[in-house]
């Protein structure tokens, strides 16, 4: 089984993603390996290594200390952000932990940083595809990436998606 590695912002449906389908996807919460501080980041490397293969996707977050222990590892991901510069957006992710019953102040530490995490992913220049959400669903984007990778999509649908190789 080819296994892609999925690096998408928070509020974007990994969980929700894996839930549906948990037989071909993995969810992995870096913090359960941060604790393990003399051990960390090769227990979070060497966990991910063992999962290649045996599910079609596995989602990480977007936080830049496991982008840069992805990118030292020489270990290829999509990273699936929402556009810096759309306000739009931020407000529609948001709503969307406000409704998943997120801590206010929680809510309030990612309006704060929105832009500046957004920028990091959108500033990452190598070893990643680097997409900008615009599917209205996670679900949809990883459709995408894989109608793309077998060469299903036409160069009208690529361009809509604002994919940028990198």
């Amino acid at each position: 089984m080819r296994t892609r590695i999925i690096s998408a912002f928070l509020g974007t449906g990994k969980t929700y993603y894996h839930k549906k389908y948990p037989d071909t996807t993995l969810d992995v919460d870096i913090s359960i390996f941060m604790e393990c501080t003399n051990a960390f980041p090769s227990n979070f490397i060497e966990y991910i290594r063992s999962k290649i293969g045996k599910y079609e996707f596995i989602f990480v977050s977007t936080h830049k200390e496991v982008r840069e222990i992805l990118l030292d590892n020489c270990i290829f991901f999509y990273l699936i952000y929402p556009s810096p510069f759309d306000d739009n957006k931020k407000e529609f992710y948001l709503e969307r932990y406000r409704e998943r019953g997120d801590p206010e102040s929680f809510i309030k530490y990612i309006d704060e940083n929105w832009t500046k995490w957004t920028k990091q992913c959108w500033f990452t220049e190598y070893g990643c595809e680097n997409i900008k959400m615009t599917w209205a669903t996670l679900e949809k984007e990883l459709g995408h990436i894989v109608a793309k990778e077998h060469g299903d999509v036409k160069e009208d649908e690529d361009e809509k998606s604002n994919s940028i190789k990198r």
